[in-house]
Order: structure tokens, then C-alpha cells, then sequence
């Protein structure tokens, strides 16, 4: 589609994990930790399958999970790609092993390490503001647990292993495209600095085909079929509860609060508030990570109930975008015609969420409980402002937040939406750019979106504020770029960048994919190839034709 100066290489060297020792090279000698915690829960027996393409779905009572085993892809099997990082800090592994044979039939769902226990999680949730009633993983399947060499438990889950009883009108299959935006968004988003899901590797089924209409427009294609290997410590989501409540099973609520508190957040002491204080730090999280995601122009497109972790992690990237020429309206979903998941509207849907989270959980509270809750519930407003602002002082070279930052904010933002200007390349090129040049012409000239901006009659006004904000704090020059530096990286996953990837790998070529991995890994440092690539540079006139939806 674009660049033929972009030329990918791959790149392989000799790994250890944060301890020192050497990672596990022969996949083979990898294995689960034995019994998982979660095997502690209810779980719901699944009848004897004898047709792994067509499980009917049904209705699950008194369970957190179904013990349902996966079906594995079974025509001729590629790896796309693996984050390193994921395999040696996390699983133990020498990326080595992304060449052996039972590495990706584990990923293909072929092959179940010792101490496995595969399961599928029922939850609910509300659906663009709707009950939607039983969810759960319709096509993803949790391995087991792995306890790694720094002492961190971890679930391998696999996105697009097959049918479960909560597939509803699916196929259990996921295809390569969104696969692929899977992959590479959550390990971005964990490299940024956001609160995520990780990604460890991807692997395409040929010639096996399924169905999919894009765009819901009546037009359905033969896609490719893919499976992502997710990580998570666990996969509790508001939904989790949400559907103990509305089935009226509050034993199994309490015993899976209980059994949550327990093994994840060990710092809630087991005294009389101690579900008050896990709401609490349960809606901070979540706060915290929407926080993250306005700083860095991302938008999830799906923010309903069944997408929001209990361990406040970005999770199930489906229609996401990162903003390009900033509109605080954004939607990247095609579905959300009432633009309710708008970037702008993020803060408010998160708190939305919680309130109904609030609400699911008072079958287990006393009234004191309630009450305090809702007094929690009262403070979260001011502590979702207060975060974001803070985020968006961080990306400005600040420290401290002082009266009149709103406003300043709020009016770089606007001058942004009024000329168009890139969301990511405007806070990098500020910090680029010394403070006393940002009024020079002919310095502006190389910052493409800053210069968009100084067109505007409002620039000079603002950078005047700004130049009196910075010494206000005293914040020096070399201080305000170093800051800003860390904060603002140079490359985001845009949608236009990962449809180049999407195009090459749909003809089998997987090389843009892996080198994306790379590139993200270290999205604020210059990256040589990524230049010639334009990945920082504006964007092509065909993106902004580029659409999104549920489709996946």
C-alpha cells in the first residue's frame, strides 16, 4: 500500500529471564503449575461432546466455569508471530521455541501441557447500556495456570479455540485480522505504559475458511481463522458478577468474591469492610487505566460491563483506534451509531459501569456496606478528573497540578481539534520543540502537526500561557523534554499502520507484523526503519477512509 523504502528484517538473540537463568528452549519441558486456584470455583461439567464444530449453547446455572475442552485448528497451521518479551518475562520461554512443533499446536489448541485444566468463564453484562444476558467465553478457552520463575501466577488463554456453551450465534472461531490488531495492540499497550491483556503469540490456519460480514452490510467474505495466546493473572470481569446477581445465586457471588480478594488482591485485609474496600480499589484501577488510555488517544470501542476486568486491565481489543487528527468525539466503532464509547465519553461510561457493578454486588453487602459504598461511589468522579488531568500535566512536562491547568489543557486539545492536528505527534513534537522556538516558523516547519497547529490565530496566545505555566513550577528546558519525552512516544498502533500489516499478512506475508512487535516495543525511542515506514509521519490520504467494527 505504501513505502517501498520500508524493508523488515527479523531479528534473534540469546534470552534470559529477569532472574538470570536461562529460558525453557525445548517446549516440551514446559508445563502448568498442577491444579489451578481456579479449579477452587464451581465448575459446570460439559456433556460429553461428539461434534466440536456444533456445541449448542445453553443456559449455565450455579457455575463460574465450564470445563469444555478446546478445538484445535486442524488444517495446515503458520505462526504469525510471538512477543518475545511475553515468552521470557512471563512463560519462561526461549523465543526459540516459536519453531518447534509442539509450541504451536499448543497455540494451534492441539496440545495440552502437563497440569492443564481447560476451562471457558460465564459472565454477563451490559451491551451499549443493555442486559445481554449470559456471555462468557464463546470462543476462548483458559489452559491452566503457570507459576513462572519470579514467582507470578499466570493463565494462558486461547481467543478463537472453538465453541463453548456460551457461543451463542458464533462459531468459536476468531479471524486473522482482528487477530492480528489483538496482538499487536496489547503488547503496544503494555510498552506505553497501560494497564493490559498481554499477547504472546499468534498462529493461522490455512486453508480453513469462515465466514464474516465485516461491516454488517450483507456482504460476508471467507476469512482466514486465527488464535491468539492471551495472558492474564486472571479473566474477572464486572460481568463476572453481574451475572451471579442477575441469576439470584449469591453463594456462588460470595464464594467468587471471596475466592478473588484472596488470590489477587492480597493487600484487603478479611475484616467487616473488606468488600468495600475491594470496590474500591476495584473502580481506582479501572479509573487509573481509563486515565491511561486519554493520555494516549486510545479508544476501546466496546466498553460495555463483560470488557471491564475486576483487576483493572485494558482486555478484549476489539474496534479500538488511537485517535490521529484529534477529535474528542472519535468513535472507531462502525456499531456504535450513538457514539456511546466515544473517546470523550470514556471517564463517564467506566463510571457508569461501576455504578452497576455497585449494584450487582449488594446481595452479598450488608447495609452499612451499601452505604459506604456509595460513599466511595460519590468520591469517584472528582478522582477520574484529578487522574486525567494529571495524565495530560505529565505529557506537558509538569509535575504539579496548579489552577488554570484545566483550561490550559482543555485549550490545546480544542486548537488541536480545530486544525486537525494529530493527537501523538502534537505532544512529541512539544517535546521536541525548546519552549522559547515554539513560536518560530521556520522550527515548526519539520513538526508537521505542530505546524498545522500555529496556524491557528489562538497558538501564540496558548504558548504564552504555557511558557508562564512552566515557570510557575520552574520547570527548566532540558527537565520539561526529558519528561516529556518518557511520556509521549513517537509510534502508536494506528489503524492505518496495522491495515498495511493486515493486507501483507492476508498474502501470507507476516514480516510487517513482527516488525510492528518490535517497533512498539519501544514506541519512544526513534526507530530507523520506522521512519522510512512514515510510521511518525502524516498519515496517508487513504486512512482516513479506514473503518472498524465488532466484526471479529
Amino acid at each position: 500500500m505504501r513505502r517501498a523504502l520500508c524493508t523488515l528484517t527479523t531479528v534473534r538473540s540469546e534470552y534470559k529471564n529477569m532472574s538470570g537463568q536461562s529460558a525453557i528452549s525445548n517446549f516440551k519441558e514446559w508445563k502448568f503449575k498442577g491444579r489451578p486456584i481456579y479449579a477452587e470455583l464451581p465448575i459446570n461439567e460439559h456433556p460429553i461432546i461428539e461434534d466440536p464444530e456444533n456445541i449448542t449453547p445453553y443456559a449455565v446455572r450455579n457455575a463460574v466455569f465450564s470445563k469444555v475442552p478446546t478445538n484445535p485448528l486442524i488444517d495446515k497451521v503458520q505462526l504469525v508471530c510471538s512477543s518475545h518479551d511475553a515468552l521470557t518475562e512471563i512463560l519462561d520461554l526461549d523465543p526459540a521455541v516459536e519453531d518447534s512443533e509442539e509450541f504451536v499446536k499448543f497455540v494451534a489448541g492441539k496440545y495440552l501441557p502437563a497440569g492443564g485444566y481447560t476451562v471457558c468463564h460465564r459472565y454477563g453484562g451490559y451491551q451499549f447500556g443493555l442486559w445481554a444476558d449470559q456471555l462468557g467465553d464463546g470462543r476462548a478457552h483458559i489452559l491452566g495456570e503457570y507459576v513462572n520463575r519470579k514467582g507470578e501466577s499466570w493463565q494462558p488463554q486461547l481467543k478463537g479455540s472453538g465453541e463453548t456453551p456460551y457461543s451463542r450465534f458464533g462459531d468459536g472461531r476468531a479471524v486473522l485480522r482482528s487477530s492480528i490488531r489483538e496482538m499487536i495492540a496489547s503488547e503496544a499497550c503494555y510498552f506505553l505504559g497501560i494497564p493490559t491483556t498481554r499477547a504472546a503469540a499468534l498462529v493461522v490456519s490455512e486453508p480453513k475458511k469462515v465466514w464474516r460480514d465485516k461491516f454488517y452490510t450483507g456482504n460476508a467474505q471467507l476469512e482466514s481463522t486465527a488464535i491468539v495466546l492471551r495472558l492474564a493473572p486472571a479473566w474477572y470481569r464486572l460481568g463476572s458478577i453481574e451475572i451471579l446477581d442477575k441469576m439470584r445465586e449469591p453463594k456462588i457471588m460470595k464464594t467468587l468474591v471471596d475466592h478473588i480478594i484472596k488470590n489477587y488482591f492480597p493487600n484487603i485485609r478479611d475484616d467487616e469492610d473488606k468488600y468495600v474496600n475491594w470496590y474500591t480499589e476495584v473502580a481506582h484501577r479501572n479509573i487509573d487505566m481509563v486515565a491511561a488510555w486519554q493520555g494516549f488517544g486510545f479508544t476501546h470501542g466496546v466498553l460495555n460491563t463483560d470488557n471491564v476486568s475486576v483487576l483493572g486491565l485494558t482486555i478484549d481489543y476489539g474496534p479500538y483506534g488511537f485517535i490521529e487528527h484529534y477529535h474528542r468525539h472519535y468513535v472507531p466503532n462502525t456499531s456504535d451509531d450513538m457514539a456511546r464509547y466515544a473517546y470523550c465519553q470514556q471517564p463517564e461510561i467506566i463510571l457508569w459501569n461501576l455504578k452497576k457493578f455497585a449494584a450487582a454486588l449488594e446481595p452479598i453487602l450488608t447495609d452499612i456496606q451499601r452505604r459506604k459504598i456509595q460513599q466511595v461511589r460519590n468520591t469517584l468522579d472528582q478522582y477520574a478528573n484529578d487522574k486525567i488531568l494529571q495524565t495530560y500535566v505529565y505529557k506537558l512536562g509538569l509535575n504539579e497540578v496548579q489552577d488554570g491547568d484545566v483550561n490550559l489543557v482543555d485549550e490545546l486539545l480544542q486548537l488541536m481539534q480545530n486544525t486537525m492536528a494529530d493527537f501523538t505527534a502534537t505532544f512529541r513534537q512539544l517535546a521536541e520543540v525548546p519552549a522559547n522556538k515554539l513560536l518560530v516558523k521556520s522550527v515548526l516547519d519539520g513538526k508537521w502537526s505542530l505546524n498545522k497547529i500555529h496556524e491557528a490565530p489562538q497558538w501564540a496566545v496558548w504558548v504564552t500561557k504555557y511558557r508562564n505555566r512552566l515557570k510557575a513550577e520552574n520547570v527548566s528546558e532540558e527537565l520539561r523534554s526529558a519528561r516529556m519525552l518518557k511520556v509521549n512516544p513517537l509510534y502508536v498502533p494506528k489503524n492505518w499502520i496495522m491495515e498495511e500489516a493486515i493486507a501483507d499478512a492476508e498474502k501470507n506475508d507476516f514480516e510487517k507484523v513482527r516488525f510492528l512487535l518490535k517497533v512498539f516495543r519501544n514506541p519512544f525511542e526513534v526507530n530507523e526503519k520506522a521512519e522510512r515506514c512514515g510510521y511518525s509521519a502524516h498519515p496517508p490520504s487513504w486512512s482516513y477512509g479506514v473503518k472498524l467494527s465488532c466484526s471479529s
